[in-house]
């Protein structure tokens, strides 16, 4: 008697079974491992980018060995997404086995997963192999199978993987990822934690900061020819390019300062800091920035004005490689940045500056830039730190220093538009040069103000924007204005 056998389905696996896999680069971290290391060893030893693209003729798992031991990436500030974080947990608690599988390498990768403690395995690149796209796949289906596990990604580079996976998550995804996905048919989740792409975009750029650029019309408005149409549009023009130039410089300066601004209470939720703008957008955006500056300039403006614009780009490049980190040096520096803003007006409309005005601006921009020393070293200090912060070759017990210094020299710029009253130069500008004295309290008053107001800690900002968003600085800088107006 034969006695029919039931047909027997193959047992679906236990969903606590199946590894639960997770990238790295753009899905838990809001950043990307190799950029991170290549700007950390720019701004250790700025000549190692040579280094690195003789590296890169061997290989891309070999660039990837040599900057990972080049740089000191501090795996306890990185940008990691908490929705990628929750999702790892709800997986934890469920009893899964969760994966580590990067393309970044395996060292660094080790230090992330003992950082966060969530992981089972680390997978990650070697000196024998590049962890990354097909490479990746072919690992997890060998240790897997085909469908034998779940997959978080972001790129196209994970295509390959989200075919071979059982189910599909995809987390910020690179444009057009998200559409070459849907004809796989196993994606179950898409996850944005980020947004507003436009507004982290005018926060790098700090369009805010433009406004010091109005200091290129100072040369304009000492000389009484503001009602100049051509020098006006030359103005105009000078403060856009000379903006597009800073606002390259800034982006320049954040990548290069990830690590510090991670550490500042402020400055980590810089766009780049956060990772809510890509390392890699910024090295494609601030070249663009430089090069408009200064083909505009070039077209449209005095070669006298791009001279001073390329000063000004050297001059913060060195500050953002070196000077910053160097006593004494960086304030100076900073100083004679604002004072290039006035030297860049006087090369756009083509006029000559007196030593009264440089020397006005040097005193009083290096007492503005001690105000920002003093400012952060107060923090540090109400921090609990005691050593060097932020890079600066600075410590909280300089605070006493620097405000003597600052508001020394504060009161020699007064000094000095006290002595210009008495040029002879002036006599011509003026109808009534002695009524010029009068803006010499109100310069004392100001200056005063803003060194007692750091010295309680209420300067949390740069002081040249604090003072326009102040309305008694406002105040005070319209008396000032009126005074000149009327000695005219």
């Amino acid at each position: 008697m034969n006695i029919p056998v039931p047909h027997l389905k193959p047992a679906v696996p236990c969903e606590a079974s199946i590894p639960f896999v997770v990238d790295l680069d753009g899905t838990l971290l809001k950043s990307d491992l190799l950029f991170e290391c290549a700007m950390s060893s720019v701004r250790n030893k700025p000549l190692q980018f040579l280094k690195s693209l003789a590296w890169l003729t061997h290989g891309k798992a070999y660039l990837k060995e040599r900057l990972a031991q080049a740089s000191d990436i501090d795996v306890g500030t990185l940008p990691y997404d908490p929705d990628v974080l929750w999702m790892i947990e709800a997986q934890r608690n469920k009893g899964r086995k969760i994966v580590l599988a990067t393309a970044s390498h395996h060292s660094l990768a080790v230090r992330i997963a003992e950082h966060l403690n969530v992981f089972d395995e680390v997978l990650g690149t070697t000196l024998e192999r590049n962890l990354s796209g097909t490479c990746k796949r072919d690992v997890l289906v060998t240790s897997y199978g085909e469908g034998g596990f779940d997959y978080v990604g972001n790129s196209f580079d994970d295509l390959p993987i989200w075919h071979s996976a059982r189910q599909a998550y995809i987390v910020n995804p690179l444009p057009g990822v998200e559409r070459a996905t849907r004809h796989l048919g196993n994606v179950v989740q898409v996850v944005r934690s980020d947004a507003k792409r436009l507004g982290r975009l005018y926060k790098a750029l700090r369009i805010h900061q433009w406004v010091k650029n109005a200091l290129i019309f100072v040369p304009l408005l000492a000389a009484h020819q503001l009602a100049n149409p051509l020098s006006l549009w030359h103005g105009v023009l000078a403060f856009v390019f000379f903006g597009l130039c800073a606002s390259g410089v800034y982006v320049l300066n954040d990548l290069l300062d990830l690590a510090d601004d991670r550490k500042h209470p402020s400055k980590r939720q810089r766009p780049f800091a956060s990772g809510t703008l890509s390392i890699r957008s910024g090295l494609v955006l601030f070249p663009w920035l430089l090069l408009v500056s200064f083909l505009g300039a070039w077209f449209w403006l005095p070669r006298q004005f791009v001279a001073v614009l390329a000063c000004y780009y050297v001059l913060t490049l060195l500050y953002s490689l070196v000077l910053k980190r160097l006593m004494a040096l960086d304030v100076i520096a900073l100083a004679l940045l604002y004072t290039l803003r006035v030297i860049a007006g006087g090369a756009a409309f083509e006029l000559e500056l007196t030593g009264w005005m440089l020397a006005f601006s040097m005193f009083m921009f290096l007492s503005l830039a001690l105000v920002k020393r003093y400012a952060e070293l107060l923090v540090a200090l109400h921090s609990g730190i005691t050593g060097k912060t932020g890079g600066r070759d600075y410590f909280p017990a300089d605070l006493a220093m620097l405000s003597s210094l600052g508001a020394a020299s504060g009161y020699l710029a007064v000094m000095v538009l006290a002595l210009y009253i008495h040029d002879s130069a002036t006599t011509t500008l003026y109808a009534h040069p002695r009524w010029i004295w009068l803006a010499c309290p109100v310069l004392l008053l100001w200056i005063t103000r803003i060194w007692l107001l750091t010295h309680r800690g209420r300067m949390n900002d740069d002081p040249v924007v604090f003072a326009l968003r102040d309305r008694l600085s406002l105040a005070m800088g319209a008396v000032f204005c009126l005074i000149f107006w009327s000695a005219a």
